[in-house]
């Protein structure tokens, strides 16, 4: 008898002891897949909001100050200067925004924009619009795609020594002593 209740308390303990491993082991993964799969899937989508303009000089998380003109937003996962592509599924447009802020913090939404942001997307009017979010590492600077520049071509000269001038005070040369020529003409008439 005394054996028999040794045992039941044994197995009670042993019991206790898998079931904490076993909800220590659903928390810590469930923690994993809700706040470091937008690291692992590079596409989300979700809602997004946008930051009102009384918001504007206050700090980020980040440390820098909030501007309704910068292409900045709030993620609650992605690193700080992670850069990221918004696109707006109803009329296809898309920005490229930096990570500056934490949130939002609101169930169901994965971005708050900046105003210029969201003016960008066609989002103003909504307030709240579906977004897809995707990270973008090609760029250095926010930017949007479309504005590419396109620049001049240049031929560049190599100066071939101290007894060769260059082409400009050539042309200088030449253009002072036309009009040297010019004013003996008027003069000799």
């Amino acid at each position: 008898m005394v054996r028999d209740k040794r045992i039941a308390v044994a197995g009670k303990i042993i019991h206790r002891q898998y079931f904490w491993y076993c909800v220590t082991a659903i928390v810590i993964l469930s923690l994993l897949t809700t706040h470091l799969s937008p690291l692992f899937s590079q596409v989300q989508s979700g809602k997004a909001s946008f930051y009102s303009k009384k918001f504007s000089g206050r700090k980020t998380a980040s440390g820098e100050r909030l501007h309704h003109d910068s292409l900045t937003c709030a993620h609650r996962t992605y690193p700080f200067g992670t850069l990221l592509r918004v696109t707006n599924p109803a009329n296809g447009k898309n920005v490229i925004v930096r990570v500056t802020d934490r949130g939002p913090y609101v169930r169901g939404r994965i971005i708050d924009l900046s105003i210029r942001a969201a003016r960008e997307l066609g989002i103003i009017a909504q307030g709240i619009a579906p977004v897809i979010v995707e990270k973008f590492s090609e760029a250095v600077i926010p930017f949007r795609p479309e504005d590419i520049l396109e620049l001049p071509d240049f031929e560049i000269g190599i100066n071939d020594g101290p007894d060769t001038k260059p082409v400009w005070v050539l042309l200088k040369e030449d253009l002072d002593k036309r009009q040297k020529e010019q004013r003996k003409k008027e003069l000799n008439k």
